[in-house]
This record gives structure tokens, sequence and C-alpha cells, in this order.
């Protein structure tokens, strides 16, 4: 037993208040153990004995599990505690920030789902934990809030609606607030987890009758070739193919070739962290 955690008094009462004197903090914020209550003697008498230790806040325990990831992960990584009131913020810094992030960001991702999941043990009432490396959240948000107004332009433009690839909660809250001042376009989402979408509808929109473009992405946009090209590599005849909305894009329209027109944008952006929940839709 460490003893620096162990506090003495004629009683048990006394002996707490010496270790919350000691330790500057109050009785909730600390862990109190009773060793030994003591004994009254004629002479000399046993003191009550106590061990007091501060609790772990919930922010501080993601802190450490962070740390103790990095280490196994072998990541040269540190973790430091921007805020710990109602919502948890972490961020880390690295020599290794693309290996931390991850492609397209699912590696932090998952360090903010897991760290999550460790703040909030115990807890009633869930407590929203955001883990970001070297302002990568902050520079994503801009991103998605450029593509959306640049979207949101386009879909006036042509007078049709403009459907992006699936994206997840966080990106899709992105991407309505970007246009919920709009008085131009409205947006909705559609499909399901985790292929759940946002669609971009201009007030101007008009029926619209030809062949279907296949969807975009945000590569594609940039004229990046290489955002074109599948997980395996190869190039990109088999997306000019619609895709069902089954196999993660989005939905193919009603039989023939009449209907609304729908352009299709990616992002291919990443996750950006969420911690569950809707969108609002």
């Amino acid at each position: 037993m460490d003893e620096k955690d162990v506090y003495y008094g004629k009683t048990t009462e006394e002996a707490v208040e010496n270790a919350l004197t000691a330790l500057g903090a109050s009785r909730e914020q600390v862990e109190i153990t009773v060793l030994d209550e003591g004994k009254k003697k004629l002479l000399g008498g046993v003191k009550a004995k106590v061990k007091v230790v501060k609790k772990v806040s919930d922010g501080k325990r993601a802190v450490e599990f962070i740390d103790g990831l990095m280490e196994i992960l072998k990541l040269n990584a540190v973790s430091e505690l921007v805020c710990d009131g109602e919502k948890v913020e972490i961020n880390i810094t690295s020599t290794e920030s693309s290996r931390v992030i991850g492609r397209h960001g699912e590696v932090l991702d998952a360090i903010q789902t897991m760290a999550g999941a460790v703040a909030n043990i115990g807890r009633d009432e869930y407590k929203r934990v955001v883990v970001d490396c070297e302002n990568y959240r902050t520079s994503r948000e801009q991103t998605l809030v450029e593509l959306a107004e640049r979207l949101a332009k386009k879909a006036v433009e042509r007078q049709r609606r403009v459907t992006l690839e699936p994206m997840n909660p966080y990106e899709r809250r992105v991407i309505h607030a970007a246009l919920a001042e709009s008085e131009e376009v409205k947006t909705i989402s559609s499909g399901k987890e985790p292929a759940r979408f946002v669609i971009i509808v201009p007030n101007n929109e008009k029926p619209y009758e030809g062949r279907r473009e296949r969807p975009y992405s945000a590569g594609r946009e940039r004229g990046d070739r290489r955002d074109r090209r599948d997980s395996n590599g190869r190039g990109d005849r088999r997306d000019r193919k619609p895709r069902d909305a089954r196999s993660g894009g989005a939905p193919r329209s009603g039989g023939g070739r009449s209907g609304k027109r729908e352009i299709h944008f990616g992002t291919f952006l990443g996750n950006s962290g969420s911690n569950g929940g809707n969108d609002g839709e």
C-alpha cells in the first residue's frame, strides 16, 4: 500500500478531514476507504486510519486509455486533455499523425469511439468525447462546409437534386448545418446506416428525362483520378453502372429512362468522429 494515500486521525471523520485538507479536494472528488476505525484507550489508544485518493475524471480516464493504446500500437504520440466539462476534448500530438488519423480519419474515429466508451463507464448520462489530432477535425469540417456550398450552387444551376455518397452522422450534420439558412436549397437524409446519405434539393427543381449520371466522388470533383479507383486498384469502368442502395451506393431510380434526374457527388472524406446518434432526419 502506498503510504502517501493513508491519513490518520483520532476518529475516521478527523482522518478524512485531514486527507481532504492535504489533497485540497471535496468529498465528491475522492474515494475513501476506512482501514482502521481506531480505538480509545485510557493510555494512548489507536488512531483511525483511512485511505483517500482523488477520483480519476472521465476525461483523465480517457487520456490514460489513449496513452496506453498508443504504446500498444507503438505510435510516438502524446494525448492532452483540452476540456473535461460537459464535453470531453482530447488532442493527440504525434510525429506519426498520418498513422494516428488513418485513411479518411478511420483510425482517429476508432480511437474516439473507444475513448468515449472508457470515459462513460459508470455514467447514467452519456458524455460526448471528441478526439482530435493536430486540428484534423477542424480542417475536415471546413472541407465539408465548402463541399456543401459548392454542390448546393451546382444543384441550383442545374435545377436538379444532388446526392452525396454515404457519410457518418457527424458529417451529415455538418452538411445540414452548412445549408440550413439557404433560401435556395434544402437538405434531407435517406438510406439506412451505414449507407445513409444526404440529398441537396434545389427549390427550383424540375423534372428531367435522360440517362442518369454515375455518382461522383470528391476526388472526381477535383479531377483526382486516383479517387475513382476501387479498393482493388481497378479503374472506374464498374462505377459507370448505377449502384444499388443495398451495396452502399445511392438508390437506383425507378424503371425506365424517365424520371427526375439526380446528380451524385461522393466525398470519400472519411469519418469525423461521431459518437453515434442521428442527424436530425
